[in-house]
């Protein structure tokens, strides 16, 4: 499944629209104003699907609280300090996430080593896009939520 993340140029908050390889919106992303980052994923009959909360209180290391739905708390994606690559850890379904030198590309692998997801930074928008190529339909949403917390971690840094 490739899914392509793109920011929407003129809104005040984060928003995203969420293309599949038809051009078609398969989800939309809006923000809320908040102390951190807080980005609510629905589907595109306006359904929530998901939560991504930055908890801003973290010394070192960026974490992002994950949720089914509007309340249903299934995890926390957390970037670990590296020298060089950049580095996600996922700690409920045994992810691990690396990017190259850049920050740009990021793959996505199962703790048994399979690949999951490619995350390519598209440089072709004006604003932050991202293609996302997904191995398996059904974990659309959770890699979607990852690469909403490596945006969010990128946007919090600048």
């Amino acid at each position: 499944m490739k899914l392509l993340l793109k920011q929407r140029f003129f809104s005040w908050l984060d928003s995203y629209d969420i293309y599949d390889e038809e051009g078609n919106t398969v989800f939309t992303v809006a923000s809320e104003l908040d102390w951190g980052h807080v980005l609510h994923i629905l589907d595109s009959s306006g359904r929530h699907l998901g939560t991504v909360k930055e908890r801003v209180l973290t010394l070192f290391e960026p974490k992002f609280e994950i949720y089914r739905g509007e309340d249903e708390y299934i995890g926390c994606i957390t970037k670990r300090f590296t020298l060089f690559k950049p580095k996600f850890e996922i700690d409920f379904n045994g992810w691990q996430v690396e990017g190259n030198i850049l920050g740009w590309d990021y793959t996505v692998t199962s703790s048994t080593g399979d690949t999951v997801a490619i995350i390519s930074k598209d440089l072709g928008y004006w604003t932050d896009a991202y293609a996302v190529d997904v191995l398996n339909p059904d974990d659309a949403l959770c890699v979607l939520m990852l690469v909403l917390s490596i945006d969010a971690e990128k946007c919090s840094r600048s």
